[in-house]
This record gives C-alpha cells, sequence and structure tokens, in this order.
C-alpha cells in the first residue's frame, strides 16, 4: 500500500473529494414504472454469486432537443433547461433548470477503488452528526444523510454556478446590444463607416487603384505616413476599454498596431475591434508611428522599429469555423517554452506548448499560415527558380515527361499500379527513361521539375511517396565527370543564390528550426564509395550487428549520416560527393567501370550527411542493356520503346536527380521532410473514408438530419433522441449519457451529440461523439469551443475509441492514454460452448429445472414480470453485505425500445436471473447491460441465461458484444505523451492495478474469448493536472 501511496502522491489529486457511500438503498421510482435500484454494479461488469462475473448499468430517457435534469433539491420546482439552436448556449424558459442529474454508473475504476481504500478526501470532522433542525429533510421527511447532503450542497452550488454563468452571458449579450444600437443611434455615418465588415461581393465596382503597402518595407523613414494593407490578425491584446493591441501579419512579416479611443476613434470601434479573432483577414488604414514602448522597439515582430496608428479597420473574411489553433500558437518555440519555464514566477501548467509536427500537418493550411512555413515555400520556389535560370546558362532546354507510363521505370515492387482504359499502367518512378529518350533524340542537354511517385511503404522522417524530382540528362564529351562538374556547379549556384536573396526568409524559419548557415567548399571533395566506407571503418564506426562495413554494398542512413560528420570534421564542409559506386547499389542502366566491372560510373551528392541527388552514366548500348536486364531477371519486352530508343543510336550520356523536398529539409535543418512539402503524400496519406453503413433508425441520420436544407428552429423539427442515436452510432460508454446528471450538447447543424459532466471546473466528457465518423473533427471542434467559452469549463474525455482519440490527438495537440479496454466477444464463435466445465454448469441448471424467457427486442415486458424482477432485485440487493465499492444504479425498465431481456425461472417459477442487453450502434453490436444471479438460484443459472442471450443476439445477426471497459495490464501511451510525463503514469497506474488487482480478468470472460478494444483517456496539454486528477475521482467517486 505504500508504493500505492507514493504513486498516488505523484499525481496529487488533493484532498477534498467526497468519501464513498457506506449505505445502500432503492431510489425512488422512476416515470412511473418501477423503483430505481442502486446496487454495486456496473454497465460493464458481470456478476455471479461465486463471483464470476458483475455486470450493471443505467439509463435515463430524454426528449429529443432539449437538456432536462432533475434535483433532489426539496427547493426547486420543475422547469426546463433548452439549447438555443443557433448559440448551442443556455438559454431560460421561464423556469429554473428542470432537475439536476444524479450519479453516472461506476465501472470497474481504478481511481473509485483507490478513493475506497486509502479514504482520499474524507473529512473525519464531518463524522459529528449535526442537530436533525439543521440539516435539510428528504423527500421522505428524514435528515439526509451525509452523502445526501453533501450531492444537496455540490447540487446546489452547480445551480448557482450555472445561474451565475447565464447571467454574465446575458449581461455581455445586452451590453454588445445596446452598445451597437447606441453607436448606430449616435454616430455620424462618416465615423461608423471607418470600421466594420465589408461586402462579401464588393470586388466589382468603382477601382479606385489605391496604393497598398508590404508591412515588412515599412522603417523610420516612413513615420507620419498614411498607409493602406491588408493583413491578418495574429494576434490581439485588449489593454483596457479604449486602449488594444493588435499584431498584423503578411506572409513572414508581422507588425504592431495601436488602436485607441480618441478625435475620431469613437469608443464603440475600439469595443467592436476587441471582439474580432485571430486570423481574420482586415484591411487596415492607419499612421506609421515610432514606437512608444519603454525599449524602444517591438520585439515580438519582425518589424521592430515602427507601428501602426490604426485608424480604419474594415473586415474583408472572418473565421467562422473553429480553430484547432491559431498561428500565434503554432510559432510558439521551444527556447520560448524553456525560458518561460525557468521564470522565478513561472507557475507549473500555464505556460505555451508547441504544436505537435502531428497537429501541424494535419491542420496544414493554418501551419502553412506560419512564418516559418511561408519561408520554407518562398526559399522552395527560389531552389526550382535558380536550378533552371542556371540550367539555362548551361545550354539546357526544360522538357515535360508524361507521368503515366506502360511499364515501370526500375522495378515492379516500387510503382503505383493504375487501371487505364482496362488495362495496366503505372505512375512515373522517375523520369529517367523519357530524359533518356530525349537525348536519343539528340536533345543534347535536358532538364525537367516533376512529379516523382514511389510506392515503398515508408514512414521515416526522409521518404515521402510523391515529391518533386529536379532532373537532369546530357550527352558526354570525354568523361562522365562532365555530368558531375554541371550538377557541382548548379549546387552551388544555388545555395548561393538562397542565401543571397532569402536571407530574411533564413532567419525567420530559424525561429521554428534552429540550424548553422551550410558550409562548403569552392573545390568540392570527390570521394571514392569504397575510401568513405574505409574512412567511416577506421573512425570505429560499425554496423548494426558490431562488424566492420563491407565496401561493396551500399551505405545505410545512419552509416550516411555518420560519414558526414567524419568528412565535416576532416574537411570541413556540409557538401561532398561519393564516386564510384558498386554495381549492387545501382539500377540496371548504371554504367560499369571500365577497370572494375563490380562498380559503375556514378555517384551521389550528400547533404549534412543525407543524399541529395543519385545519378551517374548511363548504358547507352542496346545490347549490353539488354543482357544486363537479362542477369537482373528484367524482362525487355516490358521496356520495347526504351530499349528502341538505343537500337536507333544513342550518344554517350549521363544525369543525375534530386529530390526537392530532400534539399530543402537538409539546407534549412527542417528535421522532417513533410515540413518541406506542401501537402506531404507518405504511406498514412489518404486514409479509407469511413463507409455509410444502413442505421437502426434512418430518421435519425445526422449526416442528412430530419431538417436537412431547412432552419430546424424555424421549422420547429427536435432533435435525434439521443436513444435513437446511440442505436446508430453509440458504443457502450454513451449509454451512460442517459444517467441524469449527464448534459448534452447538440451540434445545431446536424444534430450530432455530446454528453458531458461538469465536475470541479472541468467538463469530464465520456464516449465518442453520436455521429459518423466523418463528421468528427467539426462536433467535437464545436463541442470544445462551446466548453471552454460558453461554459467556462476545461475537458477531459474519457473512454474514446481510436478513431475520436486520433481526432483529439491530431487536430487539437492532446495527450492521450490507454488503460481502459472493451471486453468485446464475438457471439457466434462461442468458445463456452466446447469448454466442459462452462458446459458442466449449465447441464446442472437444466437438471435443476431452471428454464430461460426471452422478450424480443420491442416486445413489451408485462408488468407482473416488471413486478417480479423488481422485487427479486430487492432481494439480490439485501443479500450484500458489508461496505459496497461499486454503488451505482440499475434501470431495467428505461429505453426499452432498445433493450433485449433474458429472465430464468426455476422449477418452483421463481426468476432466478435477468440479462439485459442493450443495442449499439450496427459496429458494435450489443452490450450486456445487466446480468444478474439472485439470491437462491440454482448453480449453473448465470452460465446458462448469458450463453443463451449471445446465441440469441448471434442468430439476429450480431457480430460483437462487449461485456464493457475493464482495467488492461498496462499503461499504453497515445500520442503526444513521452519522457518523464509517460514513466510517472505508468508507475502511478501499476502500482494501482497490482495492489488493487484490478486486471484480474474473470474466468467466464476468458471462456468466451473476450479481446481487449482499447479506449483512450485524453486531455489538452496541461490539463491532467492535479485538478484535473481530482475531478476525475470525484467524477467517478460515491456521490
Amino acid at each position: 500500500m505504500a508504493s500505492l501511496k507514493k504513486a498516488l502522491g505523484r499525481l496529487k489529486p488533493g484532498s477534498n473529494s467526497a468519501p464513498t457511500s457506506d449505505d445502500e438503498r432503492i431510489a425512488s421510482p422512476t416515470n412511473g414504472d418501477s423503483p430505481t435500484f442502486k446496487s454495486p454494479r456496473n454497465s460493464d461488469n458481470f456478476h455471479s454469486n461465486s463471483g464470476d462475473f458483475t455486470r450493471s448499468s443505467g439509463t435515463f430517457t430524454r426528449n429529443s432537443g432539449t437538456f432536462n435534469s432533475k434535483t433532489d433539491s426539496p427547493s426547486r420546482n420543475s422547469g426546463t433547461f433548452t439549447f438555443n439552436s443557433k448559440t448551442d448556449s443556455p438559454t431560460r424558459a421561464n423556469t429554473f433548470p428542470k432537475g439536476h442529474r444524479s450519479s453516472l454508473s461506476g465501472s470497474h475504476s481504478p481511481i473509485r477503488i483507490v478513493r475506497e481504500k486509502l479514504h482520499i478526501g474524507e473529512d473525519r470532522d464531518d463524522r459529528d452528526s449535526s442537530s436533525s433542525s439543521e440539516i435539510p429533510l428528504n423527500r421522505d421527511g428524514d435528515p439526509l444523510s451525509r452523502n445526501q447532503l453533501r450531492k444537496h450542497e455540490k447540487q446546489a452550488a452547480e445551480e448557482a454556478r450555472k445561474k451565475e454563468i447565464y447571467e454574465r452571458e446575458e449581461a455581455q449579450r445586452r451590453k454588445r446590444k445596446e452598445t451597437d444600437e447606441r453607436a448606430e443611434r449616435e454616430l455620424p455615418a462618416e465615423v461608423r463607416a471607418r470600421y466594420g465588415l465589408r461586402p462579401i461581393n464588393g470586388y466589382a465596382g468603382e477601382w479606385k487603384h489605391l496604393a497598398r503597402i508590404q508591412i515588412m518595407d515599412l522603417s523610420l523613414q516612413d513615420v507620419g505616413k498614411e498607409v493602406l494593407f491588408r493583413a491578418r490578425i495574429h494576434h490581439l491584446r485588449k489593454m483596457s476599454s479604449k486602449f488594444v493591441f493588435f499584431v498584423f501579419r503578411q506572409q513572414t512579416a508581422t507588425i504592431q498596431g495601436v488602436l485607441t479611443e480618441h478625435g475620431s476613434i469613437p469608443q464603440h470601434m475600439v469595443y467592436w475591434a476587441e471582439h474580432l479573432d485571430a486570423e481574420t483577414v482586415v484591411l487596415v488604414k492607419g499612421v506609421v508611428q515610432e514606437v512608444k514602448a519603454k525599449q524602444g522597439e517591438v520585439t515580438g515582430t519582425t518589424v521592430h522599429d515602427v507601428e501602426i496608428s490604426v485608424h480604419e479597420l474594415h473586415v474583408e473574411s472572418q473565421v467562422t469555423e473553429n480553430l484547432p489553433f491559431n498561428v500565434y500558437e503554432a510559432e510558439v518555440t521551444q527556447k520560448e517554452i524553456d525560458d518561460e519555464a525557468a521564470l522565478e514566477e513561472h507557475k507549473e501548467g500555464h505556460h505555451r506548448v508547441k504544436i505537435s509536427d502531428r497537429t501541424r500537418l494535419n491542420n496544414r493550411v493554418i501551419e502553412l499560415r506560419t512564418t516559418a512555413s511561408q519561408g520554407i515555400f518562398r526559399i522552395q520556389s527560389g531552389i526550382c527558380n535558380l536550378f533552371r535560370s542556371h540550367l539555362d546558362t548551361e545550354g539546357f532546354i526544360e522538357i515535360h515527361t508524361p507521368k503515366l507510363q506502360g511499364s515501370a521505370t526500375e522495378s515492379g515492387a516500387s510503382v503505383f499500379k493504375v487501371e487505364y482504359f482496362g488495362r495496366g499502367a503505372f505512375l512515373a518512378q522517375s523520369p529517367q527513361l523519357a530524359k533518356q529518350m530525349c537525348i536519343s533524340a539528340d536533345f543534347g542537354k535536358v532538364y525537367e521539375i516533376g512529379a516523382v511517385f514511389r510506392a515503398e511503404n515508408s514512414n521515416t522522417y526522409r521518404h515521402l511517396t510523391e515529391y518533386t524530382g529536379l532532373d537532369i540528362e546530357m550527352a558526354i564529351d570525354e568523361h562522365y565527370h562532365e555530368v558531375l562538374r554541371v550538377l557541382d556547379r548548379t549546387f552551388k549556384a544555388i545555395f548561393r543564390g538562397v542565401y543571397d536573396r532569402y536571407r530574411h526568409e533564413i532567419e525567420v524559419v530559424k525561429r521554428q528550426f534552429p540550424h548553422e548557415d551550410l558550409v562548403w567548399l569552392d573545390e568540392t571533395p570527390i570521394i571514392p564509395f569504397a575510401e568513405g566506407v574505409r574512412m567511416l571503418n577506421e573512425s570505429g564506426w560499425r554496423n548494426e550487428h558490431g562488424h566492420p562495413l563491407p565496401e561493396d554494398e551500399d551505405l545505410g542512413t545512419r552509416d550516411e549520416v555518420q560519414l558526414g560528420r567524419v568528412i565535416k570534421a576532416k574537411y570541413g564542409t556540409d557538401y561532398y560527393v561519393l564516386d564510384k559506386f558498386p554495381a549492387s547499389a545501382r539500377p540496371f542502366y548504371a554504367m560499369p567501370d571500365p577497370n572494375n566491372p563490380e562498380l559503375t560510373n556514378s555517384f551521389d551528392i550528400f547533404l549534412r550527411g543525407q543524399e541529395i541527388l543519385s545519378g551517374g552514366q548511363r548504358i547507352h548500348d542496346a545490347d549490353m542493356l539488354i543482357k544486363k536486364m537479362e542477369k537482373l531477371k528484367i524482362d525487355p519486352m516490358s521496356m520495347e520503346d526504351y530499349i528502341q530508343g538505343f537500337q536507333w543510336g544513342a550518344p554517350p550520356h549521363g544525369g543525375g536527380g534530386i529530390g526537392l523536398e530532400r534539399i530543402l529539409m537538409l539546407l534549412l535543418n527542417l528535421g522532417n521532410i513533410r515540413h518541406a512539402s506542401l501537402f506531404p503524400r507518405d504511406p498514412k496519406s489518404l486514409p479509407a473514408k469511413a463507409p455509410i453503413k444502413q442505421l437502426r433508425h434512418p430518421e435519425a441520420s445526422t449526416m442528412h438530419p430530419p431538417w436537412e436544407g431547412l432552419d430546424r428552429a424555424a421549422a420547429n423539427i427536435d432533435y435525434q433522441p439521443i436513444e435513437k442515436l446511440i442505436a446508430n452510432y453509440g458504443d457502450a460508454s454513451n449509454t451512460s449519457w442517459l444517467e441524469e446528471r449527464t448534459e448534452i450538447w447538440r451540434d445545431e447543424h446536424t444534430g450530432a451529440a455530446v454528453g458531458f459532466v461538469p465536475q470541479d471546473g472541468f467538463a469530464i466528457t465520456v464516449g465518442d461523439p453520436l455521429c459518423h465518423v466523418s463528421q468528427y473533427t467539426k462536433v467535437m471542434t464545436g463541442y470544445l469551443t462551446y466548453i471552454k467559452k460558453e461554459r467556462n469549463l476545461k475537458p477531459i474525455w474519457l473512454l474514446v475509441g481510436h478513431e475520436a482519440e486520433e481526432v483529439l490527438a491530431a487536430k487539437f495537440n492532446w495527450r492521450t492514454f490507454s488503460v481502459v479496454a472493451e471486453q468485446r466477444v464475438d457471439p457466434v464463435a462461442n468458445r463456452a460452448a466446447h469448454d466442459s466445465e462452462v458446459q458442466k454448469k449449465i447441464r446442472h441448471a437444466e437438471r435443476e429445472g431452471v428454464k430461460i424467457v426471452d422478450i424480443a427486442l420491442g416486445k413489451p415486458v408485462p408488468d407482473e414480470i416488471k413486478a417480479k424482477v423488481d422485487s427479486r432485485v430487492k432481494d439480490w440487493l439485501a443479500s450484500r453485505k458489508g461496505r459496497q465499492v461499486h454503488l451505482t444504479e440499475i434501470h431495467p425498465w428505461q429505453d426499452m425500445d432498445h433493450r433485449q431481456y433474458h429472465y430464468a425461472i426455476d422449477k418452483d417459477g421463481t426468476i432466478c436471473a435477468l440479462v439485459v442487453m442493450a443495442q449499439l450502434s450496427p459496429d458494435h453490436g450489443w452490450q450486456v447491460k445487466y446480468s444478474l444471479d439472485f439470491p437462491g438460484a440454482p448453480s449453473g443459472s448465470i452460465e446458462y441465461i448469458v450463453t443463451h442471450a449471445l446465441k440469441v443476439v448471434a442468430q439476429s445477426g450480431a457480430t460483437t458484444v462487449t461485456f464493457g471497459g475493464g482495467a488492461t495490464a498496462r499503461f499504453s501511451p497515445g500520442h503526444n505523451l513521452k519522457g518523464t510525463r509517460v514513466k510517472v503514469l505508468s508507475r502511478a497506474y501499476h502500482a494501482i492495478a497490482s495492489e488493487l488487482k484490478l486486471t484480474n480478468k474473470t474466468e467466464f470472460r476468458e471462456k468466451l474469448g473476450a479481446v481487449e478494444d482499447p479506449s483512450y483517456v485524453c486531455y489538452p496539454p496541461h490539463g491532467l493536472g492535479p485538478l484535473g486528477v481530482k475531478a476525475i475521482l470525484n467524477f467517478f467517486g460515491d456521490d
């Protein structure tokens, strides 16, 4: 236990969380049907008297389109709490919210058991009871228990918080409306014309030819000038009601803007401007002025010495979709984070976060707006321009070769095959063959800039499946090094041109990707391949097996990088050539060395230790080419057009190919080639779209909502019922949304739903959004914006599947990990049918006269059976002895349209067992919602009824059933989680799991062949600190 307390101490969950309850009780009847039972069962548990299984849960019926909740507070009358169809913000409808939801059925929660065992949060002073006159009474007239009192206080605090939020939002809305009306009424038209929204289609009127400036060109010489420019709002900061700071951004340049109330600038203009969103496109007119800051310059912008006094401001394009991050956040550097963390006044969890590469690349348009990306692709453009212009001076002509080919260029293993009018074709691996055919056609010297496709499943930092090739081919007069010299001059022209023309862009890129400028020599080192290998071996370098590198095999990436270090140390250059590659490392068309047929007249050019070009002399003799192809088992007939060009006579020639993205990556030290590609393509690109399956309730689709093409509110159409959305899109965790305490956010356009529980300033969100997978990104974006902006809560998302976890990690830069998995079985392949022990128990139950009665989906349950089941549940609760850790509610008769019931009776006609199956989405099948064997049930009853229920759903076509979530054997980090954080969380989890034996899987589930399907815990950066952990503890706590 000491290790467990130590692990929990690292998590710092706090000490004020509520204690668990000792009492077992039956809640008051729900909807007039039957009692709601509280039990130590949970929706994802399976139970028998022998301890083999546990299971229970609860549901709560909800009307479509509205959010209703209940409260136990005796001072509240019922009412409604409705989400506005336009804003999804709470609006009152004459009365206070209708009640408050009680507890969510707990699960096998490690946190819940830890709190129970360690008594976390217990206030021992509370054990002294107060006089009955000071304690509120419950509905039975008895004093509230300690747990009931705490729940009552929590509900009262929640009601007060909701009222405060509502009043604050109403005050803000009133203020904005009153301010707008007053400005419209009091301000002259010429003053109002200084700011506002420009018409969307206002660009076909009078052409005034107004002069516009680039902010990068501004300097002290421009002080006092009136300027006009278009920019994005990079960042804004309200200093007071009369003073707003802006940072305006144009591509790679930023400048500070100041808007103050004075003279012709009314207060309403300042008020309007301070509510603009970052990334809004604005037209700014203002006066250039000297910076008034104490330090004499603005350090946070690229223009340091002047700023803009804003006189007019018009919005040309608004941000209408919520951004996962903005450019200001994306430009945070690791140095800034480290510097901020080192400050004495720094508070843990309050510093800015570096957006991960994964998140950047999944929101590419936003990332491309950053000044670093703007600089990268201006330099990329410059490289192409310099390549072209230099080769033009060398007498080359530009060609454009086809990218659809009838045969593979190099080898069929790395070719994309496509259908071409009913026959096969390939995407070009390179323009190699077409370039050579042009030389055979007497073009002399040619170059091309074009797409190259490689079907190599390489998910590395230096490989793409589609990249831009810079290729040359030329006739040779005397020596193949003529090609090498042309390429060498070309590279040096590119290097010089980039550093001469793009110094500003390079410095901008260096903020995000720190690096030293490239170093090269006037006389480029040309090192034979074998000599380079010897240099590596002599430096002490060895391969992964600890052996020296062979001189007749190609180098691996790590070998190349190390050789680059050795050469940099010896020659002082980042740029060099390896010559005379072995034939085994070259394609079939490489010309053999005349003195050593094991070598070739070929070379590679390297930059910062990595290859950026592969080239050399080609075989130009048809007979030699055919023999080489036959030796390598390549069918010459598959390249008949290519060979024919040489059969008709071709001059000696050679060439090379440069990867544009790779040279850019290495030049700027980007670390990942995807940063050098506009829209990178790798093996994980273009993911398969989730199919749209037949829904259980097509009328409740979120892809085609009932109001499609109409305004839902105007048409008075309700949202799709939550119960139907669960049956269409839900998993086991979504059924918890029917619990009373869960609030439901709805997307106004699709009706998609997300359930959450406000807890200690956090929005504890459980399960995937209820909508089609393709809608996850937009729905989750809208929900998170609502939670943070309108509810002022911090989100934590629990128990989501892989697709939702991918969105949170890739789109929002969230941290994710898994310690829980759904226990899924295939009801068709029921392994328990072949297990002798299980079958023995089932036969015993049959001999004891146990009979099973099925009530099919959609069939009503007779009132007599309901009453008998309710009575047996009471018996079951009464039989429970001692303190119960998992105190949850059982709701057998809720959402009965999506429930299938199976009950067992013994030879005396007494109900002895119950299984309730909950219908989930077509993808997730069914959930064993409750499985109970009652006191006195014959041995084997629970095995009998559970296996029977699985057979029934299998006969209906179900292929998967979940027993719900259970703790996994290990802590599995997901995305954006590494280093110390993983170690701390992993140690804590393993201590908890080991101490409390959370991972003991029941014998029966093993015999059914249960398979773990991971569920994830997801949280934003710095979102799972001590307060976040405490909120989760309280969320899973027993109220």
